[in-house]
């Protein structure tokens, strides 16, 4: 006789949310230290960058360097977040993964190719960071024996009050 156990999809579930999070928090670190090099370039050598004329969102190509460079730092930053499982984390690598879609796409006639593989990493980042579910998201670090560490509950925690006498 076969006996199922309800119990054993859970680990499951909560071991895909961990790889999806280390797949966000490594594509978010890796788009980061990118846009960090593609700003360094557009402010140190704006000659590498094709202008075209008459672009609606027309900037000068070192503000959008900085641009890039201020977004990368932050994804970057907030890439080992992720690593923690932050919430805080999750929410910032959304909003900047949006942050580097939208620059990418102000930016695209300057360096097509390349702003197409930068939206594309981006909205990968945002998939993984919003299919989790909150109560399928990993609460605190595994260790390398794959437990998570235990703590002794609290003595005051077991502590009963019991009423004596006639009352």
């Amino acid at each position: 006789m076969t006996t199922t156990h309800p119990g054993t999809a859970r680990p499951s579930l909560r071991e895909w949310a961990t790889g999806v999070t280390v797949f966000a928090a490594v594509m978010l670190m890796i788009g980061g230290v990118l846009d960090i090099m593609r700003g360094i370039a557009e402010v140190a050598d704006d000659d590498i960058f094709v202008a075209t004329r008459n672009y609606v969102f027309e900037f000068n190509l070192t503000a959008w360097g900085w641009i890039h460079l201020v977004l990368g730092a932050l994804a970057f930053v907030v890439s080992f977040g992720l690593f923690m499982a932050s919430t805080w984390a999750r929410v910032l690598g959304v909003t900047i993964a949006g942050l580097v879609i939208i620059s990418n796409f102000l930016s695209l006639p300057y360096y097509p190719v390349w702003s197409i593989a930068m939206i594309t990493i981006s909205a990968f980042i945002i998939w993984a960071l919003c299919t989790i579910r909150k109560d399928d998201a990993p609460t605190r670090p595994t260790y390398a024996d794959g437990g998570a560490k235990q703590t002794a509950p609290s003595p005051a925690r077991f502590h009963t009050h019991r009423r004596t006498g006639g009352q």
